[in-house]
């Protein structure tokens, strides 16, 4: 069941972190979302380097969820190119993995 988990990490906006947390959760598409509030992002953009002052979505989520969770946050992000990164667990209290696919297992 652990191997079914992921931790998705998405930066955004800070302005657009709290709504974003709020509709995948609601959604079902992530059992939670935890809001780094500040982050500071460094990255090539147009051929120069850029920053940005963004917050950082920490997301769980199943790998069944995972592709409709991907479609969501491109469909509503702000930015033409979205960070979305799925990490896969190796380890994690089992109680919480199981709770993660209950709620994500909801319609």
């Amino acid at each position: 069941m652990i191997e079914d988990v992921r931790v998705v990490l998405v930066s955004i906006p800070r302005d657009e972190s709290r709504k974003m947390a709020r509709l995948l959760v609601e959604n079902r598409l992530a059992a939670c979302v935890n809001i780094v509030p500040k982050i500071d992002s460094y990255f090539w953009w147009d051929n120069a380097v850029q920053t940005e002052e963004e917050a950082l979505l920490i997301i769980k989520t199943t790998a069944a969820r995972f592709g409709q969770l991907r479609s969501f946050v491109e469909e509503h992000h702000p930015y033409d190119l979205p960070e979305i990164i799925a990490l896969p667990l190796v380890d994690g209290f089992s109680e919480y993995i199981a709770w993660v696919h209950a709620e994500t297992g909801k319609e």
